[in-house]
């Protein structure tokens, strides 16, 4: 069977129209980072352009990888040495487009990280806060329910077990969400009327913040929050330009 064909340029150009890149001052380059073969038949998408990322994608024949978070980042150390060498050497070897999208795949309203994570836990958008909007609030679909019920659901549905700081133990009524490494909006979301505010990651302030104000605050794992909107986004490649697509999930505990 014949397969489709899509253009590097033309894969890039899609996505930063799709994404609105340039709405975005973001903390690394969004689009394509490194430059492999024109013609795009397989797809392969992932959280993070890891070494074991890239080797998978190559045993399965990617001619590109989509990622969220890419290699190259503000402030970083400019020298190829060491993983950066490693992973740039297989991108390379196997002539493999690398396109990464950060900020922009967060705030997608349907494609993005926090509308498919609310999708995923089965939660209601309402509205959004924080910059850029990137950050949610709404409902459970099926209606209130206790913090132990509502942690358990999350729990199950991302595969791991949040960590819960729980505030005064209100009935969860309002969720704020926000992906990976977002615990600073804690104040905004609790700004915004959550009852609960979960994300990725917790820094030492968040617990005192809740045990303070009473809002719960939830860290469900930066790489197991964000595993649905790079999903969702190569699908939609895949259907719109007939190529074909895999996601990989490369484990990460963090």
């Amino acid at each position: 069977m014949t397969e489709n064909v899509a253009h590097r340029t033309g894969l890039a150009d899609h996505l930063e129209h799709c994404l609105e890149v340039a709405r975005f001052a973001d903390y690394g380059p969004n689009g394509l980072q490194v430059e492999g073969r024109a013609e795009v038949r397989r797809l392969v998408s992932g959280v993070t352009a890891s070494l074991a990322l890239i080797e998978a994608a190559a045993d399965a024949g990617a001619d590109a990888i989509l990622v969220h978070h890419g290699l190259f980042w503000r402030g970083q150390d400019g020298r190829v040495t060491g993983w950066m060498k490693q992973r740039l050497a297989a991108l390379l070897r196997h002539d493999i487009n690398l396109y990464a999208y950060h900020l922009p795949l967060d705030a997608h309203p349907t494609l993005g990280n926090n509308a498919q994570l609310g999708a995923h836990l089965g939660l209601v958008a309402q509205d959004t806060f924080g910059d850029k909007a990137l950050g949610v609030i709404g409902q459970p679909i099926d209606g209130a329910c206790a913090l132990e019920t509502f942690a358990a659901r999350v729990g199950a549905r991302l595969g791991r077990t949040p960590v819960v700081v729980p505030g005064d133990g209100r009935t969860v009524q309002r969720v704020a969400w926000c992906t990976g490494g977002a615990q600073g909006w804690f104040e905004s979301a609790i700004a915004a009327g959550a009852d609960v505010y979960l994300t990725g990651e917790i820094s030492e302030p968040q617990a005192h913040i809740a045990r303070e104000t009473g809002v719960a605050f939830m860290a469900c794992g930066h790489h197991a929050t964000e595993r649905y909107g790079v999903q969702a986004l190569g699908a939609y490649l895949a259907a719109q330009f007939g190529i074909t697509h895999r996601f990989i999930d490369i484990d990460n505990p963090a």
